[in-house]
């Protein structure tokens, strides 16, 4: 059954239900819209079963969630944990039979350019208003690897640019391949960022990265300019906290993964002094829950 039925056999219900009180008492005739809109409400809920799909605990945005369940009193609600990548999955997996569904979402995304999906309001600002990626490196980075802390400083680029490369990756091109591809159709770019450094022989940088698409995407750019400027690049994949924590305790390098400032700000503050913001890679990017265009829901405030 398609959810564009099941939606009309819950309004059937809510019209025999309006019809049998007519016919009752005059106690029965009480009941107003606000009753019919709570049973709307209620029925989001029971065909997600209350959940939530997330991704890993340590992401911000899962703080921000639990954020959202207190401030919009959803005490039946659960947030499931998992991984960007089961939580895409679970999303195409409901979006292909038209099921409802609600994610934790983010974007830049490639979600968003495969399936018509929105942000439920936020009226509550549980989830803050537009974020920036933040470029976040290790102290002392300036003075031990100059030439990269310069190019670091300058990489900006725009959400197309990113969902380019996580598209290609994501339609079975390898993520290095796909950043370069991207690298050589947008030359103009990177000469922007690399412009007036000298190449390096071989000193090593090592990135630590969340296996987020986005993350995936901007770390394996940089690590191609960076390589072909001389550099030796690791990339670690790592989850949240860890990388974080790999930066401010020095044993990596950097990251390009600095959501701000909500998204992050619990490791921006236990981290404090401890790091340093190169710069900004992005700006307006956004968190909340997302849901297909077919649900018909429009606000988190709706989930209650």
């Amino acid at each position: 059954m398609t959810l564009k039925k099941k939606v009309f056999g819950l309004g059937a219900v809510a019209l025999l239900t309006v019809g049998l009180a007519a016919c009752g008492s005059d106690k029965e005739n009480d009941t107003d819209e606000g009753t019919a809109d709570t049973t709307t409400k209620e029925s989001i809920g029971e065909t997600v079963d209350y959940k939530i799909t997330g991704i890993d605990p340590g992401a911000g945005i899962m703080e921000a969630t639990d954020r959202a369940i207190n401030d919009y009193a959803l005490e039946d609600w659960t947030v499931v944990t998992g991984s960007g990548a089961a939580m895409t999955a679970a999303l195409k997996k409901a979006y292909d039979k038209e099921e409802p569904i609600i994610v934790t979402g983010w974007s830049p995304h490639w979600k968003f350019a495969k399936y018509d999906l929105k942000y439920l309001e936020d009226p509550e600002g549980s989830y803050g208003g537009a974020e920036e990626i933040h470029t976040i490196g290790r102290l002392g980075l300036g003075d031990d690897l100059p030439e990269a802390h310069a190019i670091l400083e300058k990489f900006n680029w725009e959400q197309e640019d990113m969902a380019e490369v996580m598209v290609e990756a994501i339609d079975g091109a390898k993520p290095e391949v796909a950043a370069q591809n991207w690298i050589d159709k947008n030359e103009e770019k990177v000469s922007a960022w690399t412009e007036g450094v000298e190449k390096v022989d071989g000193d090593k940088i090592k990135f630590v990265y969340v296996a987020w698409d986005s993350t995936v995407a901007s770390t394996n750019v940089m690590a191609l300019v960076l390589e072909d400027m001389g550099y030796e690049v690791e990339m670690l994949q790592v989850e949240a906290g860890p990388m974080w924590t790999a930066v401010a305790d020095g044993s990596a390098d950097v990251l390009l993964a600095g959501w701000l400032p909500i998204t992050h700000a619990t490791y921006v503050e236990k981290f404090e002094g401890k790091f340093e913001d190169i710069g900004t890679s992005m700006v307006d990017v956004k968190i909340g829950l997302v849901v297909p265009t077919y649900m018909d829901i429009d606000s988190i405030e709706d989930l209650k």
